[in-house]
């Protein structure tokens, strides 16, 4: 792909957009850089490029793209964005970074994508495969961006990437070695426009894979139902629920891997120690993916048994006056809750809130009278998610979270568990959700 003469517009100048950015002027490419921000705010790696001969700073509207022969928007740049309307309406071709970095980048790639769970089945699956000697390089939607790779030696075995939405949204050509769609909720509709389209843009990365190619898929996912038929790779499906005749599935204290041949392994339970179902099934995308990449077993027992989890999922927080609280900040979407609240034997103080991303919380009522003796209720969209959760559980709301933790803290009785597992975006209040997270410890170790 020559880029020689080319003039390419960045929109965003995030860490994605910079690394773009610097990977096209490395290429003869002319940049045209814009953002939503002032430029004075864009960071001190903009920094570095901003007197470049190749690179220009345009308005944050379409006459950024005059003259324009490509656009490269950064993930967080919704489609219906008024640049990339005009971008279409004016036929400039749309790619994005992972699309733009596949086509430099000559290591198989392992993509994991879903609505929950894919940094915890990214980062495992990389523990995974470097524990059975391989050399990985483990980035995309966590970490580094890919394109940054295609600046390196490339001597790696795999690489295994986090992949979302965002990034699936403008591919045209890429086409993962194996690819893994772990669960589909509704999430992000406010960016895509309708569940729907964000089923279309998930399902799209199995769609230029080949017949040797693999594809793990959640058979117990009712929106994957019926999708295997239209994968071209090898279907490797996994359930917590049922048994599969070929595939992985949960047979008494095992994970049992079932081949096409009738032959199988046989994975111990007990070898996970991250909590609850949902986690089980990330390890067995994650054993699937790594014995198509040529990893033991052993190797992958190992891995497991040594994976202590991620920061902010379902994290035991601490514990004061005999009362445990556990952050799950990056639980951001209704799924997220009702898999954290189905970790949990003993009933719950759940701190559900934040910035809402239109969510149906009333598909927590059949939860909510089961396992939640109090939910607490707080920041922008407090007030949208209390008619839908009905009268199932006792419910008061506080402005911030802070005053949500001191609510709980004040109620909850020895042998509780408080829960913070929001089911929504932080950023009425905080940068992200490893800053909510933090805070929400912060302020518990402060109790």
């Amino acid at each position: 792909m020559n880029f020689s003469g080319k003039k390419i517009a960045v929109i965003g100048m995030g860490k994605t957009g910079i690394a773009v950015a610097a990977f096209l002027g490395s290429r003869q490419a002319t940049v045209v850089a814009v953002d939503e921000k002032p430029q004075d705010q864009w960071g001190d790696a903009f920094d570095g490029l901003a007197s470049e001969p190749w690179l220009t700073v345009g308005r944050y509207d379409a006459s950024a793209l005059d003259g324009v022969d490509w656009v490269v928007p950064s993930p967080g740049i919704p489609p219906c964005h008024d640049i990339l309307a005009a971008a279409q309406k004016k036929k400039i071709p749309i790619i994005s970074e992972i699309e733009l970095a596949y086509r430099f980048i000559k290591v198989p790639i392992i993509a994991v994508t879903g609505t929950n769970g894919k940094t915890t089945t990214t980062t495992l699956l990389g523990k995974i495969l470097a524990q059975a000697g391989k050399k990985v390089f483990v980035g995309g939607n966590i970490g580094n961006p890919l394109i940054e790779y295609t600046g390196t030696p490339q001597t790696d075995d795999f690489i295994v990437a986090e992949i979302s939405s965002f990034q699936l949204q403008w591919i045209r050509t890429f086409r993962p070695r194996a690819a893994m769609l772990l669960n589909i909720t509704c999430d992000h509709v406010n960016y895509h426009g309708s569940f729907e389209e964000y089923r279309r843009v998930k399902t799209g990365v199995f769609e230029h894979q080949q017949e040797n190619d693999l594809a793990i898929l959640n058979a117990d996912d009712e929106a994957q139902h019926g999708l295997a038929s239209s994968i071209r790779a090898h279907v490797i499906p996994f359930s917590s629920k049922q048994k599969l005749k070929a595939g992985i599935f949960l047979q008494d204290d095992f994970i049992i891997y079932r081949k096409t041949d009738g032959s199988e392994e046989r994975y111990p339970l007990s070898m996970i120690s991250l909590p609850g179902l949902h986690n089980v099934e990330n390890v067995m995308a994650a054993a699937a993916a790594a014995r198509f990449c040529g990893c033991s077993q052993q190797s992958i027992m190992e891995a497991v048994s040594a994976f202590r989890g991620l920061p902010h999922r379902i994290e035991f927080a601490g514990e004061k006056h005999s009362v445990k609280y556990y952050d799950d900040s990056k639980g951001t979407n209704v799924d997220a809750v009702v898999r954290a609240l189905q970790t949990f034997d003993t009933p719950v103080v759940l701190l559900l809130g934040g910035r809402d991303k239109d969510g149906n919380f009333a598909a927590l009522q059949p939860l909510l009278s089961a396992k939640t003796k109090q939910v607490v209720l707080f920041g922008e969209a407090r007030d949208r998610i209390e008619p839908q959760l009905g009268k199932l559980a006792p419910m008061s709301k506080e402005p911030t979270l802070q005053a949500a933790i001191l609510r709980a803290a004040r109620d909850a009785k020895p042998g509780d568990i408080v829960l913070l597992s929001p089911g929504c975006a932080s950023f009425d209040e905080f940068a992200n959700y490893q800053e909510r997270g933090n805070y929400f410890k912060k302020v518990v170790g402060n109790l």
